[in-house]
């Protein structure tokens, strides 16, 4: 499984980015990206953001 984000909930806190583990989430123009090969399925990102923005896929 991997973090999948939605574009369209994402505000762009970047809530995800500082509790993610292993790096796998940055911004681009102001969007959450989840890169999958770096994602280890911690599912931290899901449970942190404020807008429900991420889901486990």
């Amino acid at each position: 499984m991997v973090a999948i984000i939605d574009p369209e909930k994402c505000t762009g806190c970047e809530s995800c980015v500082d509790v993610c583990p292993s790096a796998a989430i940055e911004m681009k123009e102001g969007i959450a990206v989840v890169d999958a090969d770096l994602c280890v399925d911690c599912e931290s990102c899901v449970d942190e953001c404020p807008a429900e923005a991420i889901r486990m896929e």
